[in-house]
């Protein structure tokens, strides 16, 4: 089972992801997400240096689960490499991107 390094701000918990986010990690990590006892989460991706496919569809189907509970998900990224395979794949278009933890955790109120 995967357990991710994560701290809680009031209503909104942000989870830091894994060095890679692809394949059964991905899967693991979309399920996890779901399963943690907040449902506003910032994703913290600047510790993961390798992103694939399952890693991206992990971030939209998670955000529609936690959607599901009346939650939100958003992303913050410092990294200038993170932010660009965002926008490339258009994610950005989907989930709320922001510059820094604290700015992803004000959005919520």
């Amino acid at each position: 089972m995967l357990h991710l390094p994560s701290e809680v701000f009031g209503d909104v918990i942000v989870v830091h992801t894994p060095e890679e986010l692809a394949g059964e990690t991905a899967e693991q990590f979309e399920s996890y997400l779901p399963m943690l006892d907040r449902s506003n989460v910032v994703v913290d991706v600047d510790g993961t240096e390798n992103f694939d496919s399952a890693g991206l569809t992990a971030l939209l189907n998670a955000q529609d689960s936690l959607r599901q509970q009346g939650g939100r998900l958003t992303v913050a990224t410092t990294n200038a490499t993170n932010r660009k395979i965002l926008e490339i794949t258009r994610i950005d278009q989907h989930i709320d991107v922001f510059q820094s933890v604290i700015d992803a955790v004000k959005s919520f109120h």
